[in-house]
């Protein structure tokens, strides 16, 4: 029987959500925790792989199990997992269903504080800056709906195949001191709204045009995008299927 789990967690002492050799990571806490309570060799799969230091208030992972689960199952997970990770629900699905290949959109928000704030130090990226140029900023994004290979985003020495992305929204909006970039998309490349994000802050810095942005899409070099921004304020926050 296969199970969907859906979770939030907060990254911050965590290398990413895939395991790893020598650093802790979201999954093989979840791993550890479902092969305790049901005494079997589980290995779940997440619906993507956040990079270390990245949050999800949204993410959804499967696993297969002989076992029924009684009611109280994701209780008793809660109860095992640290408490920067917490299960919301446990979905019964069919055999075929697969959290990573059927999902249809996944959306992300990148969180900045203008100014200084002592309880979101973890949250979010924090910048002194007073004139941000948000209008600019989302002409620019407003460019990533005419494109759909966005290498120049991409991490590089990445093992996928295509660059190609579809993304459906994208988008600045400023509530008193917290701006925050939406994105969505059918799928993300690693480390792309990070780059993104940073790059689109050149615009809205003024140290790149509206038209330069554009120009970084066309050229396909990492190299020509701007820095990656911290991770802290990154958030998964949606991950979308046709039958949840």
């Amino acid at each position: 029987m296969r199970y969907f789990i859906e979770l939030s967690y907060n990254g911050k002492n965590y290398h990413g959500w895939q395991v790893q050799p020598h650093s802790i990571s979201v999954q093989e806490k979840i791993n550890k925790a479902i092969c305790t309570l049901l005494q079997d060799n589980i290995n779940v799969v997440g619906a993507g792989r956040t990079d270390a230091g990245v949050h999800a208030s949204q993410m959804f992972a499967h696993f297969d199990t002989q076992k029924d689960l009684d009611s109280n199952f994701t209780y008793k997970l809660n109860a095992i997992l640290p408490n920067d990770i917490v299960i919301f629900n446990t979905i019964k699905v069919n055999e075929e269903a697969h959290a990573r290949f059927d999902a249809i959109s996944r959306s992300y928000e990148y969180k900045i504080w203008l100014g200084r704030n002592p309880f979101l130090l973890d949250t979010t990226w924090q910048l002194l800056y007073e004139n941000i140029n948000i209008e600019a900023m989302n002409s620019a994004a407003e460019i990533l709906y005419e494109y759909d290979d966005f290498e120049c985003f991409s991490k590089v020495k990445t093992d996928v195949n295509t660059f190609i992305c579809k993304v459906t929204n994208a988008k600045w909006i400023l509530n008193g001191n917290e701006l925050t970039f939406f994105i969505s998309a059918d799928r993300f490349l690693r480390n792309m709204v990070r780059a993104i994000v940073g790059t689109l802050l050149d615009v809205g810095l003024g140290k790149r045009t509206v038209e330069d942005f554009r120009k970084v899409i066309e050229s396909k070099n990492r190299g020509k995008a701007g820095v990656s921004v911290p991770a802290k304020g990154l958030f998964l926050t949606k991950v979308s299927y046709n039958y949840i």
